[in-house]
């Protein structure tokens, strides 16, 4: 008797046939699930920190999971449904530098099972989750790798590391190679103009008039590069999108602060993948910062809105209608990067909400003021004073802090610039030389962990 072949399913490493008697003509699709989702992308984002799979889809999905061991995998089903073609995708989107998984395969598993496979470099904790449809996103399933045991913040800057290997990097320059960028596409439009290499940052120049703080122990200055991952910020006509410019702009920023002596600065990301809000502040409390930074781009609903600007946080409500829009858009950040709110912190949350201080407020002036006169000096300013919102980001209690608008990038002059290396250097020096001022007339107090 000739027999054929139906489906193929992937039981952790063991493949098995199902076997159908003659007389069928070719392979048996499985039936067409009552449940079907269409899939509509489906991205990866590498970094240190995280791994991140998302899988964005019309309809609903249901699934489970389950770990196994000898060798390390994450077995996904996706019940209901059936393999599809962009599905398929997902194996091709996998880079050989992911740092936690090796190989990814999706099969269908039975008539209406699809079964994802991961193999893995490591112990992970895994977390799976749902995210509404939200901005331009449609729903999307997501699956975050995270590491067993989480590298210590305080001796990863301490020993000098943090960096992602080369290859793995997403600056303004790799953007677009990207494993899990999603191209050209109506939700990020692309140009044919890529963001500029930002210059060698390992041997920046000094920032003129900038005094190194007068204390016996480092000054450590935490840069937030915003958005990142499924976040891609603002984007501007031509195509360049917020996270990239902005990562760029804190790279030479942190080379910036690192040549000043008795100084150093750590980022909350330094690669594209979206780190939430409450998290930035976590990394940099974790650091012990006595600054954080907060680096954007920002749009605007009118091409022709233009200007640098410096934000604090504020107790009382926004200085302006437009503050209030500003802060209302980067708050909704998490939503638009993807949060698992099943895991989040709400002791820490409500922290962060109810302990701003008036002392924090006023300290963020200072520096607010000292950033805003060294960038007018570059830069057109949208505004000569620095304003308040009450920015998420913001929030940390015992840390002055600053959210740096580079320039509208909504406008088309300021997004070439934006886009210009030379003119990225020229944002750090002046955000740095900022730094520096602000810490010569405030100096640090001795909080900070001494270097070792």
């Amino acid at each position: 008797m000739v027999q054929r072949r139906d489906w193929l399913k992937a039981a952790g490493s063991v493949f098995l046939l199902r076997v159908l008697p003659a007389g069928f003509g070719g392979l048996v699709a499985p039936a067409l699930a009552a449940n079907s989702v269409r899939f509509v992308d489906v991205r990866l984002w590498p970094a240190q920190d995280y791994t991140r799979v998302t899988l964005e889809h019309a309809g609903s999905i249901e699934y489970k999971h389950f770990l196994m061991e000898n060798p390390a995998r994450l077995v996904v089903d996706l019940l209901n449904l059936r393999l599809d073609g962009t599905l398929k995708e997902l194996t091709a989107k996998l880079k050989a530098n992911d740092p936690y998984v090796q190989q990814i395969r999706v099969a269908q598993f039975d008539p209406e099972t699809v079964r994802l496979v991961f193999d893995l470099k490591q112990a992970v904790r895994p977390e799976l989750f749902g995210i509404a449809p939200v901005a331009e996103y449609q729903h999307r399933f997501v699956i975050d790798f995270y590491p067993t045991q989480p590298v210590d913040a305080m001796q990863s800057l301490l020993e000098g590391k943090g960096d992602l290997p080369p290859q793995q990097a997403h600056g303004s320059d790799t953007a677009s190679k990207d494993p899990g960028s999603k191209g050209p596409s109506s939700k990020d439009p692309a140009s044919k103009q890529q963001t500029a290499k930002a210059p060698d940052s390992t041997t920046p120049s000094k920032t003129p008039s900038a005094k190194a703080p007068a204390v016996q122990r480092l000054v450590t200055v935490a840069i937030d590069p915003g958005h990142g991952g499924e976040d891609p910020g603002a984007i501007g006509p031509g195509g360049t999108q917020e996270k990239d410019v902005v990562l760029a702009i804190s790279k030479l920023l942190k080379a910036e602060i690192d040549a000043m002596p008795g100084m150093r600065a750590m980022l909350t990301r330094n690669g594209d993948f979206f780190v939430p809000l409450q998290t930035r502040v976590k990394k940099a409390r974790a650091v012990n910062a006595d600054l954080f930074v907060s680096v954007h781009a920002d749009a605007f609903i009118k091409p022709t809105a233009g200007g640098s600007s410096v934000f604090v946080l504020s107790e009382r409500g926004a200085s302006s209608t437009a503050a209030r829009w500003l802060a209302n858009k980067e708050n909704a950040a998490d939503l638009i990067g993807g949060v698992n709110l099943r895991g989040a912190d709400s002791q820490l949350a409500k922290v962060l909400l109810d302990l701003s201080t008036t002392a924090q407020i006023n300290d963020s002036m200072k520096l607010g003021g000292a950033v805003l006169r060294r960038i007018g000096k570059i830069n057109r300013l949208h505004k000569p004073e620095v304003e308040q919102a009450g920015f998420a980001v913001l929030k940390a209690p015992d840390i002055p802090s600053i959210l740096v608008e580079t320039a509208f990038i909504s406008n088309p002059e300021e997004e070439a610039k934006l886009r210009d290396a030379s003119h990225q250097q020229q944002l750090a020096k002046a955000i740095a030389g900022g730094v520096a001022q602000y810490f010569a007339q405030n100096p640090p107090t001795g909080k900070g962990r001494s270097a070792v």
